[in-house]
């Protein structure tokens, strides 16, 4: 099994000016040692507009600035949000692919659709359709990424002539892809799409062991996948802190971790937000207070609820991957018996400290990390034998699908300058563009020309 580290960039207020420049910084230095600890997979979330909760609104720089600080620590949009109205599919292609060539082939392609206001009334995509506008972005820039050229589009949400879309990615026919998943009918159409199930329900391992039979299931009887290449396989998301003391380390995490969740639910369920003004974060604090929750209380209690449970034989979960490393080590190892393929730490969360987060990293990775690692080949290799049949079938269902759209015979666009003249009938035009072109191939600078470059 393998382990990512996953970021909203949480930003809790109060903000000083140099707020937002100290979290990124930090994160670039988290995710350095990360690399050099073995951790598998960085992701980046893509958001807008939600304060506090996530300040992750151009992973492509962010992951663009790990590329240049890490050597083998994958590189995953987690997600991009795909419907052309947030970004043009030309454009997510172009990004994917610059960002795989920077990085020497290391880049995964999660997509997703958004369910927040702040988001979908922001960049005016209707709800109603937001899962259709998902899959056509998706489709598109995957054609754009492939085909050379691509052939144009005539689409419900985007159109598009041909055009030869530049850089390609340097992982063929593309990087990994991956769908953002929260619920089990996301999870089936990804296999039904023959993409990677990023799952950010929280789920308890007992619980992932349904979804990835139910995974597999579907990906063998109706698989029919979005992209060249089907990658088969399930990450689930959890909370995480590890210190060889137990009760430090649910001193450290669990505020972070509960705020994640009441953030998160402040715009996507309950919250009415105020743009610039609004504080979640007192908020958050008010409320607890309200219902008498206490962060000290709450640590002796869960430290005392998963002592009980244990010696009961309940070996459900009450935190997510928060513990010593023994305990975390147990818990890991139940998504491994389950068949989860990766799990990822959210660490960055609420207010928990950068010096935390890496000392949980540290140790986790010198711990924990390594006898995972020794299992996962022998793993992948079994479950990549298991799948093949399956995997052939869906290609085979793939090819029997209409293609992309042919290339009009002896298609080209001109240039601006030459449309107008051609569009106008000007010899005389026709003629300064000739010796203008004659000029610019003897290197000849005719400063009268000078205009058509605007």
């Amino acid at each position: 099994m393998k382990f990512g580290i996953f970021y909203e960039h949480q930003l809790p207020r109060p903000w000083e000016d140099a707020s937002e420049y100290r979290l990124l910084q930090d994160a670039l230095e988290q995710v350095e040692l990360a690399d050099r600890l073995g951790f598998d997979v960085v992701w980046e979330v893509e958001h807008h507009f939600l304060e506090e909760y996530s300040h992750s609104s151009a992973p492509e720089v962010f992951l663009g600035a790990c590329s240049q600080r890490t050597k083998d620590i994958r590189l995953g949009h987690g997600i991009i949000q795909t419907a052309p109205g947030y970004n043009h599919p030309a454009r997510t292609a172009e990004r994917v692919a610059t960002l795989d060539l920077v990085s020497g082939g290391r880049v995964e392609f999660g997509s997703g659709e958004s369910g927040s206001e702040a988001e979908l009334g922001g960049f005016l995509v209707d709800p109603a359709t937001k899962r259709d506008a998902w899959l056509e972005g998706l489709q598109v820039a995957l054609r754009c990424m492939t085909e050379t050229p691509f052939t144009g589009v005539d689409g419900r949400f985007v159109q598009m002539p041909p055009r030869n879309v530049v850089p390609k990615p340097m992982q063929r026919p593309h990087p990994p892809l991956w769908v953002a998943c929260s619920r089990r009918d996301t999870i089936l159409l990804a296999a039904e799409k023959g993409i990677g199930a990023l799952t950010f329900a929280f789920i308890d391992p007992e619980e992932a062991t349904k979804w990835v039979a139910d995974y597999e299931q579907t990906l063998a009887e109706r698989c029919v996948p979005v992209g060249l290449a089907v990658n088969p396989t399930i990450a689930c998301v959890t909370q995480m802190m590890c210190h060889p003391d137990e009760r430090v380390a649910l001193d450290r995490g669990l505020e972070g971790g509960n705020f994640f969740g009441y953030s998160l639910g402040h715009y996507y369920v309950f919250g009415q937000h105020r743009p610039g003004s609004t504080d979640v974060w007192s908020e958050y604090v008010d409320r607890r207070g309200e219902q008498g929750y206490s962060p000290e209380i709450e640590t002796a209690l869960r430290q005392e609820r998963l002592g009980a449970k244990l010696a009961a034989g309940d070996r459900t979960g009450l935190r997510g991957a928060t513990g010593t490393p023994g305990q975390v080590r147990e818990y890991l190892e139940r998504f491994e018996q389950a068949g989860v393929d990766q799990v990822i730490f959210v660490l960055q969360a609420g207010r928990n400290h950068h010096e935390h987060i890496c000392e949980s990293l540290e140790l986790f990775g010198t711990e924990v990390l390594p006898a995972f690692k020794e299992r996962d080949e022998d793993q992948v290799r079994a479950k990549g034998a298991r799948l093949a049949p399956a995997i052939d079938a869906a290609m085979e269902r793939r090819a029997s699908e209409p293609g992309p759209p042919r290339l009009p015979p002896d298609y080209s666009f001109p240039a601006l300058p030459r449309r107008w003249a051609d569009e106008t009938g000007s010899e005389e035009m026709r003629g300064w563009l000739e010796h203008f072109a004659d000029a610019q191939a003897k290197g000849i600078r005719d400063e009268g020309l000078g205009i058509l470059g605007g």
